[in-house]
């Protein structure tokens, strides 16, 4: 599974979860975001549904955003190209960063 480094993600319950079930977790770089295919979507939502706007209510935010979520919905596609080029796809080792500490 791969996964963001975001913190709960990488707790100690989360972990044991996954060892009981068999499943590897990958976690992404430090400022690897752009690799989250996720992300993408949060940046078309916030281009198409929220930036500009200014909402009376959180139901006429709401609304839009839902408006946007059925419109891409029913576009959608899977993704089979993403980043075709990228050095990551040949990746078999991942590179090891230590958590930044303040």
């Amino acid at each position: 599974m791969v996964l963001d480094n975001f913190s709960p993600h990488r707790h100690l319950t989360v972990r044991r979860w996954a060892a009981d079930n068999d499943v590897e977790l990958v976690f992404l770089p430090t400022y690897g975001s752009w690799l989250n295919w996720i992300e993408s979507e949060f940046a078309a939502l916030r281009y198409f549904a929220l930036n500009g706007t200014d909402h009376r209510s959180h139901t006429e935010q709401n609304a839009a955003i839902a408006a946007y979520m059925r419109w891409r919905n029913a576009r959608a596609e899977p993704k089979t190209r993403f980043a075709p080029d990228s050095p990551i796809r040949s990746w078999t080792e991942y590179p090891y960063y230590p958590a930044k500490v303040a």
